[in-house]
């Protein structure tokens, strides 16, 4: 298919989708491979679990505060050259990780990669959403969906292959010629999608931008091992909300903002943002104790659990091109309710499992909730975009992918700190353990059944408000009141 960028050149569609699905795919994927692989690289390194946690900590703190900028270097460099510059980040951060003799150098690596991956999350759904008509930007959703449901679910099991096959070298290795791939087919097959527009970078905006999100998703990535309470937790997080609140107040009183907030007084934008953070909080939240649960409570291996999540990724990948062509035709008011409802009804049953539960038991439930994910989380977001003009994609894509950055921390650091809470309850002193060990055990394992029980409850009842959430919006195919 033959279409035109904005200088009414043509190009062809199908290569230019595929170049942006294979970037994403290569980008998403190194969200998640290196849980497996940490206690080969502490070993390989000499270093605490503390310090490699970094390798995802920061991965995750440097491509979430790339994100709100990104808004401002598409509409400043236009989409084809920015995105080649993003692939050229990642391809040399991954090529400096394949070879790196020291941890730092590791670490250098890993955060080169997350600047170039900050920038083509939100870009690549920019530029699918650009380059497709209004009849079938649910079917450009549907196809990034693909890649939201398998490369983070793909992570783990990869990782676990290629360390015990090779060595965790290999993580990085094969991705390398990938990303030269698609760093080559980025300068033949990438087009300027989104009209570009001077925009006068503020300095104070984007500082604010880096401290607030940055000092966010840090406080909640360090939780887990400080608590809620915890001195430095309350500081990071106060910090983060004095500088968002500043930047906020900054945004809507210059010329130029870094990022249009505005697009949230289109109702359809903010509800879809809203919706599509929640789906977040819910699906990353419940992904890292599931694999928990199975790795404790059913007593699998790590490389065993991730496996036995890929029927989930599939149908996920699957379901997502199928909600695409139902949202193009119907709108997304009913089909993201019904699918809010479908992960609810798909999580229930979580809440009863035990140690006896049938893996097969498990995975049919998972890929169920999965389906039901397909039917939201992307729609969700070609919701959100479609209240939009075009020239107002950029911040709206940067607005909503940083919601959902934010949102996913926050539901892992809640759903595993309400865990460990119910589980440290519950637990027995150990005086139990001296006087008689079997009852002490029992009594262990049913705390930590219980610290999992209460996490599935809780992502069942943030879907039911986000299915409720729907009935709000002004359906797809009726005209938005603005």
């Amino acid at each position: 298919m033959v279409t035109k960028d904005i200088y009414g050149k043509p190009y062809h569609l199908t290569l230019f989708v595929i170049t942006l699905l294979v970037a994403s795919f290569t980008d998403m994927l190194n969200q998640t491979v290196l849980g497996v692989a940490q206690p080969t690289l502490m070993t390989y390194f000499s270093v605490s679990a503390s310090t490699i946690q970094w390798l995802t900590t920061g991965f995750l703190l440097v491509s979430a505060v790339m994100i709100p900028v990104t808004g401002w270097l598409t509409n400043r460099f236009g989409t084809k050259w920015l995105f080649i510059f993003s692939q050229v980040l990642f391809a040399a951060g991954t090529l400096l990780s394949f070879t790196a003799g020291s941890f730092s150098l590791l670490l250098t690596g890993r955060l080169i990669q997350a600047m170039g991956s900050g920038i083509a999350a939100p870009l690549s759904m920019t530029m699918l959403f650009s380059a497709f008509p209004p009849e079938k930007q649910g079917q450009a959703m549907g196809l990034l969906g693909i890649v939201f449901g398998l490369a983070p679910a793909i992570g783990p099991t990869f990782s676990g292959w290629a360390i015990d096959a090779f060595s965790w070298r290999a993580i990085f290795g094969i991705v390398v010629p990938i990303s030269l791939i698609a760093l080559v087919a980025s300068l033949f097959f990438i087009k300027d999608v989104v009209p570009k527009r001077a925009a006068r970078l503020d300095l104070l905006s984007l500082g604010l931008s880096t401290i607030g999100f940055g000092s966010l998703l840090y406080s909640f990535s360090i939780v887990g091992d400080n608590g809620w309470t915890s001195r430095i937790f309350l500081l990071t997080l106060l910090l983060g909300l004095v500088a968002l609140g500043w930047f906020i107040h900054r945004q809507l009183k210059i010329d130029t903002p870094l990022l249009d907030i505005s697009v949230f007084k289109m109702r359809n934008f903010t509800l879809g943002t809203i919706i599509g953070a929640v789906v977040m909080f819910a699906m990353i939240g419940f992904e890292i104790i599931l694999p928990m649960y199975l790795q404790i409570i059913l007593g699998m291996s790590a490389v065993k659990s991730g496996l036995s999540l890929l029927a989930g990724a599939l149908t996920m990948a699957v379901a997502s091109p199928l909600a695409g062509a139902v949202l193009d035709k119907f709108g997304g008011k009913y089909l993201i309710m019904f699918g809010m409802l479908l992960v609810t009804l798909g999580t229930i049953p979580f809440v009863f499992v035990t140690a006896d539960s049938s893996i097969v038991y498990i995975i049919i439930l998972y890929a169920v909730r999965n389906f039901g994910m397909a039917l939201s989380l992307m729609p969700s977001g070609s919701v959100a975009f479609s209240a939009l003009p075009k020239q107002k994609f950029a911040d709206g894509s940067a607005l909503n992918n940083v919601a959902r950055q934010v949102s996913a921390s926050i539901g892992t650091a809640f759903l595993v700190s309400m865990f460990t809470n119910v589980k440290d309850n519950l637990s027995p002193s150990k005086h139990l353990l001296q006087i008689n060990p079997i009852a002490y055990k029992t009594k262990i394992f049913h705390a930590l059944l219980a610290g999992f029980h209460v996490g599935f409850l809780i992502t069942i009842i943030f879907t039911f408000i986000a299915a409720m959430l729907c009935l709000a919006f002004v359906n797809s195919h009726q005209k938005e009141a603005q």
